[in-house]
């Protein structure tokens, strides 16, 4: 079962002799015997005392990295590699075990690459930082920028710097609740300014109103949020105020004249009726000042009316002589009214355009309704003439839109601020020479869109738009000059080859050839030319078209050379092939035509794949010449080449049985293939490795077959095992569920079902499968109510051994237990750990001990959930994989 421990990886692999003879012909050593010279019975193996070492490092991260840098064991490594955090100390780590230890290098990666995440989201999250208390000290903030602020800051993970960002937050919060505030109050004092004229006051209480208005927009003006006041209000407030200011003496003046109508009227009511005369009443009355069109004018006028009516003896004059006598009261005389000409209005299609003006009016389409004006005016220039109500809704109308283009002027500028910010801030942002040349690109083009939209800008605006956009785009124009720069050198570089390229041909032609000058030209020129960087298309596909032309007219004489070249390369072989063996002389003459190779090979080099060849054959000729020469000399060579056919049989009845090996057969074949290969003596040396690998090749596929042939056996056990497993966990599930009111006959026969088990398995689960289902027949019977109960607590409670066995189990079979095991499977691999060192690798915790613990934890009944279950299952398929 654990095995795994006591596997070595890495250097801890035997030596190349330990498997073969050892050096001097005596054979290597068994496994399981000690070496010559080992060390003495009783003795600490290195394994435990380095075991020892590693329960003494109490979290010392230097010492765990010493301990890793020289302990041979890889599970040790492993276990001290738990206790390494710090950066430095990472990088040292998995530099060191990269190439030697994959697990340790594969922790030691995550966590680098987990502090290397850290400091980038921590970058991040300064960089948001630093944002936000830009925007604390702007002047304008808008709502959109604190928007893209949050953007940012929620895709960053950096507790750290939560806080202060949490603080430069809410100040921000603040200041956007307080420009909106004041933004409100602004809209309040607006509107309280407009219904004042409406209101009815006395001009003191209306100066004095007015001047609290006056009072609180002069604050809010110097308010620290004042620049998010919108200017069109402001101006408007302005307006509005100055134009009140200017009717409060109009109001004084109404005022008195009521006051003075007031007082007559007072004392004429006082004197007795009698004494009074209509004729020197309405005089008195017309000389006072006239009054104006207000309610309480209109009563005084009823009340003087009713006064007049109540005269005794007053002949009342007809209504002509009422309204004359009536008319000195007004401000001002009324004129007889001229009969005015019929007007019919406006016709139908300058109603559809006021229509469609509206229309575009409440879609916020400023352009197409100021086009739609435009095309009014000259309607109306034309001639026509509007009814009133026509004129007061094309007065409104025309107002909207002058509202609506102030708002959108005042919008343009906003917006216009926020893109010079926009692109006065992009030399920060590190982007990449062709993204900020689109960014530029972009925000001119936003620009001219705000241009057709908002009204042309401020020329102050533009030229520091301008400004803005030059110096950002400046390390980009510089980059692309460079880039030209270069492409332009490049070219040159090029047009430098081609005209190497022409100075060989003419050398060429001139009879001065050097065939080994022009083939390492040819060479040079075509890797040199692989070696160009950019070059502009148009200069590129005209250079890359002389340098063609020019490298194939230097190729043609130099293949034609080379083909001759081959011939005689040709002869050479031919002359080894024919030289005899037998022949006192043939090393010499073989070594004559060695150097006239050299020499030709020195005067002209050819391709390589064919020079590679052509040596080939020739160096086999010459092998082949001195094979033979040898053989005369070394009779014993043909005992080793009756060897090797020998051994060659062998691995070829190796390879012919290897696909219908299964583990009943496997085992006897390899038996007795060793025991041949042991019985056969050397073979030549030259062909040593390449038997020797053939041989474990063959071994290896046979052995290959028969793990395929027990694995495939073992997952179907597996399957069937599962599949009884799930039907006894439903079944002690149904028993714990007390409202499951389940028919034993059915599960029985859903247990006859399933296909009996192999391999000791039918057995335990049967035992358990029908345990429980007493339990549950139980529950009906007469004295054995309680069964079923103490079943459940049983199941319950054998839960914890369970977990724990499974936990070991997953150790052994290498199972990753998951996250929330992780501390109780390290504290459980060191228990084992200490266990075993203390009995030993021979302490039955091999493939029987694991098996014989999965039978053990399959007859443990306990309650399990859907992960559990996927555990065991987990198990069930490794078993079966690993053959066990």
């Amino acid at each position: 079962m654990f095995e795994f421990l006591f596997k070595r990886q890495g250097g801890d692999k035997p030596a190349a002799g330990a498997q073969g003879d050892a050096p001097g012909g005596q054979p290597g050593a068994q496994p399981g015997q000690p070496a010559p010279g080992g060390q003495a019975a009783g003795a600490p193996t290195p394994r435990e005392q380095q075991a020892e070492q590693l329960k003494h490092l109490d979290g010392n991260e230097d010492a765990a990295v010493a301990f890793i840098l020289s302990s041979d064991f890889s599970e040790l490594r492993l276990a001290a590699a738990e206790l390494v955090h710090s950066r430095p100390q990472l990088e040292r780590v998995h530099v060191a075990m990269r190439n030697l230890d994959r697990r340790v290098a594969k922790l030691m990666q995550s966590r680098l690459d987990a502090i290397r995440h850290h400091e980038a989201e921590l970058r991040r999250g300064q960089e948001a930082l630093a944002h936000a208390r830009a925007l604390l000290n702007d002047t304008l903030l808008t709502p959109n920028h604190v928007a893209e602020l949050d953007r940012k800051w929620a895709v960053t993970n950096a507790p750290e710097l939560a806080p202060e960002f949490d603080a430069v937050r809410a100040e921000l919060g603040k200041r956007l609740e307080d420009q909106v505030q004041l933004q409100r109050a602004m809209i309040d004092r607006l509107a309280a300014l407009r219904q004042l004229e409406s209101a009815g006051l006395e001009p003191a209480a209306f100066a004095e109103r007015l001047e609290a208005l006056q009072r609180e927009q002069a604050a809010a003006l110097v308010a620290p949020g004042h620049p998010s006041l919108p200017r069109s209000l402001v101006a408007e407030f302005a307006t509005e105020h100055a134009r009140l200011s200017a009717g409060l003496a109009t109001l004084e003046q109404d005022q008195a004249a009521i006051a003075a109508r007031e007082a007559a009227l007072s004392q004429w009511q006082a004197q007795p009726l009698a004494e009074l005369k209509a004729d020197a009443l309405r005089k008195e009355w017309s000389r006072l000042p006239a009054l104006p069109s207000s309610a309480p004018a209109q009563q005084l006028q009823r009340r003087f009316d009713e006064l007049l009516a109540s005269l005794p003896h007053e002949v009342r004059p007809p209504k002509q002589e009422k309204a004359a006598a009536a008319a000195p009261a007004a401000a001002e005389p009324k004129q007889p009214k001229q009969p005015k000409p019929q007007n019919k209005g406006a016709d139908q299609h300058f109603l559809d355009r006021l229509d469609a003006m509206e229309a575009a009016l409440q879609q916020g389409s400023l352009g197409a309704a100021a086009e739609l004006d435009k095309s009014l005016k000259e309607s109306k220039d034309k001639g026509m003439r509007l009814s009133p109500a026509q004129a007061d809704r094309l007065a409104h109308v025309r107002a909207e839109l002058k509202r609506l283009s102030d708002w959108a002027r005042w919008g343009g500028n906003v917006s216009r601020e926020e893109l010079i910010k926009s692109v006065e801030a992009l030399p920060t942002q590190n982007l990449s020479m062709a993204e900020l040349a689109k960014k530029v690109g972009s925000m001119r083009e936003r620009w001219k869109a705000l241009d057709s939209l908002s009204g042309a800008a401020p020329r102050s605006l533009w030229e520091r738009f301008d400004a803005a956009c030059t110096t950002a785009y400046a390390p980009a124009a510089a980059h692309f000059r460079h880039l030209a720069d270069e492409r332009h050198a490049n070219a040159a570089r090029g047009q430098a080859l081609v005209d190497e390229a022409r100075a060989e041909i003419a050398r060429l032609e001139s009879g001065q050839a050097d065939w080994k000058h022009v083939s390492g030209t040819v060479q040079r020129l075509r890797t040199a030319w692989s070696h160009l960087g950019a070059i502009d298309r148009k200069e590129k596909k005209r250079l890359d078209q002389l340098f063609t032309e020019a490298l194939n007219t230097l190729q043609r004489p130099l293949e034609e050379q080379r083909k001759g070249e081959m011939a005689v390369r040709e002869q050479l072989i031919e002359e080894a092939l024919a030289l005899d063996p037998h022949d006192r002389h043939a090393v010499d003459l073989l070594r004559e035509l060695q150097h006239r190779w050299q020499e030709h090979a020195r005067a002209l080099p050819l391709e390589r794949k064919a020079e590679q060849a052509l040596w080939q054959r020739f160096r086999a000729a010459c092998d082949a010449l001195f094979a033979q020469r040898k053989e005369q000399a070394h009779a014993a060579d043909t005992e080793r080449r009756a060897h090797e056919a020998a051994k060659e049989a062998l691995c070829a009845r190796l390879e012919a049985a290897a696909p219908d090996a299964t583990p009943a057969t496997a085992g006897k074949l390899l038996r007795e293939a060793a025991a041949g290969w042991q019985a056969i003596g050397p073979v030549p040396r030259a062909h040593e490795a390449r038997i020797e690998k053939r041989y474990h090749a063959a071994v290896a596929a046979v052995q290959h077959h028969a793990d395929i042939a027990r694995r495939a056996a073992g997952l179907a056990l597996a399957g069937a095992v599962r599949d009884k497993l799930r039907l006894i966990q439903a079944l002690e599930t149904a028993l714990v569920n007390p409202d499951a009111h389940t028919n034993p006959q059915d599960w029985r026969a859903r247990w006859e079902a399933l296909l009996p088990l192999e391999g000791g398995y039918e057995a335990i689960l049967h035992a358990r499968f029908e345990a429980a289902l007493r339990a549950l027949e139980a529950d009906g019977g007469a004295g054995r109510g309680d069964e079923r109960a103490d079943y459940a607590r049983q199941l319950e409670a054998n839960r914890e051994r369970l977990l724990h066995e499974l936990l070991r189990l997953e150790i052994g079979a290498g199972i990753d237990s998951g996250a929330e095991f992780a501390r109780e499977r390290l504290k459980l691999q060191v228990e084992v750990l200490q266990s075993s060192l203390k009995s030993g690798p021979k302490s039955g915790h091999g493939a029987g001990g694991q098996a014989g613990g999965l039978r053990e934890l399959l007859a443990l009944p306990a309650l399990l959930d859907a992960r559990t279950e996927t555990r065991i299952e987990q198990l069930l398929v490794r078993q079966a994989k690993d053959g066990r």
